[in-house]
């Protein structure tokens, strides 16, 4: 089922049993379909899925403003407290309301910049249980500075991380913080009793970006252990 809220589009898969888990998902384009039919093969629990696109991913997904990464690039401009504001008081609600789903929890899922935002939402609002961020933008500056110095309104149940085993092998000395970054959040979280995994996948950043979401959101929906271990960090 697609719509509109917020100006943005919305593509909705419902579940049929209605209150089956709510997936959350900002996508750059129009790769939500096929994250969704990956995430449906791979797993054996029935869930909803909502696919936001026709974002402007760089003010969106972005906590605050930093200069561009890269020449003729456009700015980050840090949009992401009035996007989620967006997100959770009128796109969840439209999608809820549209199709009559009741989730019985939500998870928040997000590849690139989206994984960054999906981190950066757990000090924002306490309407995601679940959080997934593959190949998450955690180089991004200030992200561990402010992880440290911040409480999570509502610590997850279930923490999800990966990255490509090339993603840091860059000359570029801000974007090669990010394994590094991923570490330290990983951390962060397991020493506050979050069942968090910290996967590696083979290649760089654009590898496969599919199939790492949909390993993410697989994981995520995963009955929860409860059990405050954390999978180890990669070497």
């Amino acid at each position: 089922m697609k719509m509109e809220a917020a100006g943005r589009s919305l593509t909705v898969f419902p579940s049929d049993s209605g209150d089956a888990p709510l997936v959350v998902v900002n996508t750059f384009g129009d790769e939500g379909g096929k994250v969704y039919d990956a995430v449906k093969a791979a797993s054996g629990t029935d869930f909803s899925f909502l696919a936001v696109s026709g974002l402007e991913w760089n003010r969106d997904m972005s906590p605050w403003d930093n200069p561009p990464v890269f020449k003729g690039e456009p700015p980050f401009r840090g949009g992401a407290d009035s996007y989620l504001k967006d997100l959770v008081d009128v796109i969840i609600p439209a999608a809820v309301d549209g199709t009559g789903i009741k989730p019985s929890y939500k998870v928040l899922a997000g590849y690139s910049l989206a994984g960054l935002f999906a981190i950066y939402s757990m000090y924002r609002t306490d309407v995601f249980s679940r959080i997934a961020s593959a190949s998450g933008s955690l180089w991004f500056p200030g992200i561990t500075e402010f992880v440290r110095d911040n409480e999570p309104l509502r610590l997850p149940e279930r923490l999800y991380l990966s990255l490509g085993d090339r993603e840091s092998r860059t000359r570029d000395p801000v974007m090669s913080k990010v394994g590094e970054n991923t570490s330290m959040i990983f951390e962060e979280f397991g020493k506050k009793g979050v069942e968090t995994v910290y996967e590696t996948n083979p290649g760089n950043h654009f590898s496969d970006p599919e199939r790492r979401m949909a390993k993410a959101i697989v994981w995520s929906l995963r009955r929860c252990i409860c059990s405050a271990l954390s999978s180890p960090a990669p070497a």
